[in-house]
C-alpha cells in the first residue's frame, strides 16, 4: 500500500487538506498526517482544530512515496521557515518520491527553498513572479518528474485525483472514484 504524508502547519487550507485525505484515502491510500508544530494538534487558516495523527518529530526518519504540502498564506510561509520540513522535503525529493505541493506551497516552500530545481510547477495568484527557481505553468496541475503541483483550493479535485492515480501508477481507480463523487475528472 501506498503512503503518503500531508504536512500540517498552523494556518493551513484545511479545504485543500482534507479533499487531499479524502480522496487517497477512498483510494486506499495509506494518508499520515504530521504535525509541524511540539503537539498533533493544529489550527487551519480558518480557525478550525485538527489532530494530526502523528508529528513530523516523531515520522521525521521515514520514508513516504509522496509528500503533500497544503497551502494557505500562513501555512504555506510556517512550511517555507522550518528547517525540518525543508530537511524532509528534499530527502523524499533526493529519493525520487512524490511532492506535491498546492496552491502557495510550491512558491513559498520550494521556490523560497532553491527545491523547484528548474522543474515546471503551478501555483496560486502571482506568487510565481518571485520565483527564480522553476518555470511556472498557467494550468490547474502540473507534472514535471517527481514534482505535482496545483494551483489552488478551486482545482483541488483534479489535484488530489492526479496525485492518486500517479501513486497507483494507473488512471482507472481516480477516474472510477471520480465518477462516484460525480466529479468529471
Amino acid at each position: 500500500m501506498k503512503t503518503v504524508a500531508v504536512l500540517l502547519a498552523p494556518g493551513f487550507e484545511e479545504g485543500e487538506a482534507i479533499v487531499i485525505i479524502d480522496i487517497l484515502r477512498r483510494l486506499q491510500v495509506n494518508v499520515r498526517t504530521l504535525s509541524c508544530v511540539d503537539t498533533r494538534a493544529v489550527v487551519s487558516y480558518h480557525d478550525i482544530p485538527m489532530v494530526a495523527d502523528a508529528t513530523l518529530s516523531e515520522c521525521f526518519d521515514e520514508t513516504f512515496d509522496a509528500v503533500v504540502l497544503p497551502g494557505g498564506p500562513e501555512g504555506s510561509a510556517f512550511l517555507a521557515g522550518c528547517a525540518s520540513v525543508i530537511a524532509f522535503v528534499r530527502r523524499h525529493d533526493e529519493q525520487g518520491k512524490f511532492i506535491c505541493p498546492i496552491c502557495s506551497a510550491a512558491a513559498r516552500v520550494l521556490g523560497g527553498n532553491g527545491l523547484l530545481k528548474g522543474r515546471r510547477y503551478v501555483c496560486s495568484g502571482d506568487l510565481w513572479q518571485q520565483v527564480k527557481d522553476g518555470e511556472y505553468v498557467d494550468a490547474d496541475v502540473v507534472e514535471d518528474g517527481n514534482l505535482i503541483s496545483g494551483r489552488g483550493l478551486g482545482k483541488v479535485f483534479d489535484f488530489a485525483l492526479t496525485v492518486a492515480a500517479r501513486l497507483e501508477g494507473d488512471e482507472a481507480p481516480a477516474r472510477d472514484q471520480a465518477d462516484h463523487i460525480y466529479y468529471p475528472w
